[in-house]
């Protein structure tokens, strides 16, 4: 019996099943162990743990946009190469969705109410930017994980110092953060112009306000 070779329509409806349920169920099972597995729970006071919710499930929701570009890319990169790429960080991204939104249940929050619309954003500039091609979408992956990791060093200085888990688990992220900007820029991803990265910091203000509160 032949494998069946995939067609657009069949990668469309597998992307569509992956966005659904990134965007509308749990996240799926990491590949590796949460950083935080091994280390103790501190005792928080209330406005800490309130705090430490809204920064954990800014990441999260930060996690769901990556999912969706690389989805996005995945599904229009050109090179068969860069698809692969895009799918291997995508591996990595839903590691990064469990292991949040584990910390945020077990610290008595939720995940943000928005995930469904910034998915679907997300998703239509990944696939955009993979139409034009895929140096385009290249930059865009290594622009969009420096705002990222800028987002991830500021919240380590910000959750609590009592909060081991949730500031291991940001600690590992922006690793595989900065990992993923350094290999798209190897790739040769185009380097956005200044005007282009305020903007992106802009949009990325609007979803940090937004998801810390809902």
């Amino acid at each position: 019996m032949t494998n069946r070779k995939l067609t657009a329509l069949d990668r469309v409806l597998a992307q569509l099943d992956q966005g659904l349920r990134t965007a509308f169920s749990g996240a799926p099972q990491p590949g590796r162990k949460s950083p935080a597995d091994t280390l103790a729970d501190a005792d928080l006071s209330d406005k800490d743990r309130a705090h430490a919710i809204g920064l954990m499930r800014v990441n999260h929701t930060g996690e769901v946009c990556a999912q969706a570009l690389y989805q996005g890319q995945a599904l229009t990169a050109k090179l068969p190469e860069v698809r692969e790429q895009m799918k291997h960080s995508a591996a990595e991204e839903i590691d990064h969705l469990a292991w949040c939104e584990e910390r945020i249940n077990n610290l008595g929050g939720q995940t943000s109410l928005l995930n469904p619309i910034w998915y679907a954003m997300s998703f239509g500039i990944g696939a955009g930017t993979g139409l034009i091609n895929d140096k385009l979408s290249l930059g865009f992956v290594a622009a969009t994980e420096d705002q990222v990791s800028a987002h991830l060093s500021k919240h380590l200085s910000d959750l609590p110092k009592e909060d081991l888990k949730s500031r291991a688990i940001v600690e590992e992220m922006l690793v595989d953060e900065q990992c993923h900007a350094q290999t798209a820029r190897e790739a040769g991803g185009y380097e956005f112009p200044s005007p282009v990265k305020k903007l992106m910091t802009l949009a990325s203000s609007a979803m940090t306000l937004s998801s810390y509160r809902l």
